[in-house]
């Protein structure tokens, strides 16, 4: 064997675990890049929702002509407030792309219905009294979350469209019948 280090066995096997690390770490980066990409090419984004608690509806064509509508996004904002205190917060554009990717992952054109979209933090810390799970720097009081369900659609399924994506945060609450998404690191409760 040679005393030249780099022909180690273990240095050779290092070299080669290293690069498949660096290729993986590669991948994972250019993927949302890849995921945007698509979505950038998409010639309008629309999504409907149902306001579960003050029985709003909505039907929004939020991206449209290669970018975002102002007044629909005002009109999600407005439909997905704290409906406990009025308080509006504008919703990630990030949520709603995310949003309108799982629509398309199950292949249906079916409206959210919404328990909780935006969160302010007076109510954050009323519901951290009140229950367990609710966490003190929510991303509800961001307005990167939503509490959905979609009628004819399994919760189940919804999670599970939602999670394979891997662009956030992924609840399954099945007694309550529904499922968090948010935009945060991907992860799955």
């Amino acid at each position: 064997m040679s005393d030249n280090p780099a022909n180690h066995p273990m240095t050779s096997s290092r070299r080669r675990f290293m690069s498949v690390i660096g290729s993986s770490l590669t991948l994972a980066a250019t993927a949302p890049a890849a995921l945007a990409n698509i979505e950038s090419r998409t010639p309008q984004r629309h999504l409907e929702f149902h306001h579960l608690h003050t029985g709003e509806k909505l039907a929004a064509t939020y991206w449209r002509d290669g970018g975002f509508d102002p007044g629909a996004l005002d009109s999600i904002n407005r439909v997905l407030r704290d409906f406990r205190t009025g308080d509006v917060y504008p919703i990630e554009q990030t949520l709603l792309d995310l949003l309108h990717q799982v629509k398309s992952e199950l292949g249906t054109d079916g409206h959210y219905e919404v328990i909780g979209g935006y969160r302010s933090p007076k109510t954050n810390n009323m519901l951290r009294q009140r229950t367990t799970g609710v966490a003190k720097k929510s991303l509800h009081m961001q307005g990167r979350a939503i509490d959905v369900r979609i009628p004819g659609v399994s919760t189940q399924r919804l999670r599970e469209a939602a999670a394979d994506l891997r662009r956030g945060g992924v609840g399954y609450y099945a007694k309550s019948n529904f499922v968090h998404i948010d935009t945060g690191r991907p992860r799955t409760w």
